[in-house]
């Protein structure tokens, strides 16, 4: 009897159990978070102090994920270039993966897809601040595992809005995944960080050598 679970569901130890995911032992499969890195200008820094400014303030209330969206990840994706071409954004997208023995069938929906057909670049789980980022990685691997291009990583984006994370999978002949340091919104520069990351997977798409 096939089983059904729901994205929302999943944990690591089900995708290593029933979709072979593993755990890179290598330091430079996911370097994109550490090297070249490019500089902010003044302009930019500005702006992502307002939105930390802006978030804490809202924060003194619970926030939610649509709040989280708007407060948040708009402004980060717009300064990192994910909203000029050559990409594109959908909203909750539909995703399912098979295990290999058809035993266990995942459905999800991405909170929201950033993508440049027909490679997936960023799959992004938003959550509530109240939330942990643990359970939000789980379900965005397991959405990343939708990703029908075995060729090319796909980069994962976590955030509750106070707490960023990046994650990379290759599916070659193994699925496999890496996950960065974890970014604080409160912490020094952490948020300068995370759009310089975000900056550099944008040129990396944008290069040819990249696709």
């Amino acid at each position: 009897m096939v089983q059904v679970t729901q994205g929302k569901d999943i944990t690591l130890a089900q995708l290593i159990d029933d979709f072979g995911l593993q755990l890179a032992d290598n330091k430079q499969f996911f370097s994109e978070w550490q090297q070249d890195l490019p500089d902010l200008s003044e302009s930019e820094k500005e702006l992502l102090n307002e939105v930390k400014a802006e978030y804490l303030h809202l924060s003194k209330y619970p926030v939610l994920e649509p709040v989280v969206k708007m407060v948040v990840l708009s402004p980060l994706l717009r300064l990192a270039g994910f909203y000029q071409p050559p990409f594109y954004i959908a909203s909750e997208q539909e995703v399912e993966i098979w295990s290999e023995d058809e035993g266990t069938i995942v459905r999800g929906r991405i909170d929201i897809l950033v993508f440049h057909p027909p490679l997936w670049v960023l799959v992004i789980e938003a959550k509530r601040a109240q939330y942990s980022l643990v359970p939000a990685i789980p379900q965005a691997l397991a959405d990343m595992l939708g990703n029908s291009d075995t060729g090319k990583p796909t980069f994962g984006f976590v955030t509750n809005g106070q707490e960023f994370q990046f994650i990379k999978l290759m599916k070659q002949d193994t699925a496999k995944y890496a996950l960065s340091y974890t970014f604080f919104l409160n912490r020094e520069e952490d948020i300068y960080t995370v759009v310089k990351v975000l900056k550099h997977l944008s040129k990396l798409v944008r290069n040819i050598n990249y696709m």
